[in-house]
């Protein structure tokens, strides 16, 4: 019988997690749930202590973010199969069940998430892994049911169970050796995107990543920074250039890295239009953070590529999302 660790990350959360929790605790009977506190500064731990007794909790002593504190979390936890969960993530009645049977009958799923729909609008997805998430030409993320700021309503077209390229951080499955053996999560990413990297090294060592439409959890969203935060920008902006210089091969990397930063320029003049100027400062600030770590991140190349030379194109869309989004106006991407 495999072992299930649901897993919750906290930050200054009391709020949320005594929102959120009751139903974590009523519907995950088959699992042990542990908090691990990021050095929170108000009450959460005495509140988990006094109030969720039935719930472990590691205390951290410091912020290590989303990557770093899950890293030092998991490495204290046994369990066959980890479960990283948001704090600001309703669950349902059997949420489990199929995310399990996926890694129990099939040992090359070695992760999956369920359908992630709005907690404040239950009949539209959300933006943190909606329904499965896959890459484009240039790496752009992106997801069934969510491309940049559009959201579907969900009317079943993504109820399926089917490999994706990366699950969302905000509810994820995966096997506790194969998140061990791959070196969990990328410290320096510290969070956004740290997901995607980890699922790429995955694809490349020929592991599926999967998406099951028969599980869904509802995710308030922006729990801890809001979607237009300047420090949520610049994670992202930077993570984003992180993620292709280390996984893209030499002659992709040639030309789409240039066309990257092209375009995150472009991103930055379109802050500037919308009067979100810390914004547009955050993204020239993420291209200086990435050309910081160049150095280190051609030693981390170096070290995946020799491990798995080359990676599966597959659940990689041909064309460019952010061309077909804004020229095409199209807005979903129901890949086949």
């Amino acid at each position: 019988m495999t072992s299930v660790a649901v897993v919750i990350l906290n930050y200054n959360g009391e709020k949320l997690l005594k929102q959120f929790l009751p139903s974590v605790i009523q519907h995950s009977a088959e699992a042990k749930i542990f908090v691990a506190d990021n050095g929170s500064g108000d009450r959460s731990v005495a509140m988990l202590q006094a109030e969720f007794p039935q719930v472990g909790v590691i205390p951290l002593g410091a912020n290590y973010g989303f990557c770093g504190g899950y890293n030092k979390a998991l490495a204290a936890i046994t369990a066959d199969y980890f479960v990283l969960l948001n704090s600001d993530v309703e669950v349902t009645r059997e949420w489990l069940t199929p995310l399990k049977a996926l890694l129990d009958d099939n040992p090359q799923i070695v992760s999956v998430q369920p359908k992630i729909l709005s907690y404040r609008s239950k009949a539209l997805f959300e933006y943190a892994g909606a329904g499965g998430g896959f890459l484009d030409a240039l790496g752009y993320p992106f997801c069934r049911g969510r491309v940049f700021d559009h959201v579907e309503q969900d009317l079943g077209q993504y109820d399926d169970e089917r490999a994706v390229f990366w699950t969302s951080g905000a509810c994820m499955m995966i096997r506790s050796e194969k998140f061990r053996e791959h070196g969990g999560f990328d410290e320096d990413f510290f969070a956004h995107m740290e997901e995607i990297d980890l699922c790429w090294k995955l694809n490349r060592s020929q592991n599926l990543v999967y998406y099951s439409g028969k599980s869904r959890v509802y995710h308030l969203g922006a729990g801890t920074l809001g979607y237009q935060h300047p420090r949520k920008t610049y994670l992202n902006f930077r993570n984003g250039l992180m993620l292709i210089f280390k996984h893209l091969d030499t002659g992709e990397l040639f030309y789409k890295l240039p066309a990257r930063m092209a375009l995150d320029w472009l991103a930055a003049l379109f802050f500037i239009f919308k009067g979100q100027f810390r914004n547009a400062w955050s993204v020239l600030q993420a291209h200086a953070g990435f050309l910081g770590q160049i150095r280190k991140l051609t030693a981390k190349r170096h070290e995946i590529r020799q491990q798995h030379p080359s990676y599966p194109r597959t659940n990689i869309r041909a064309g460019l999302i952010i061309f077909e989004y804004y020229l095409l106006r199209k807005k979903s991407f129901p890949l086949q």
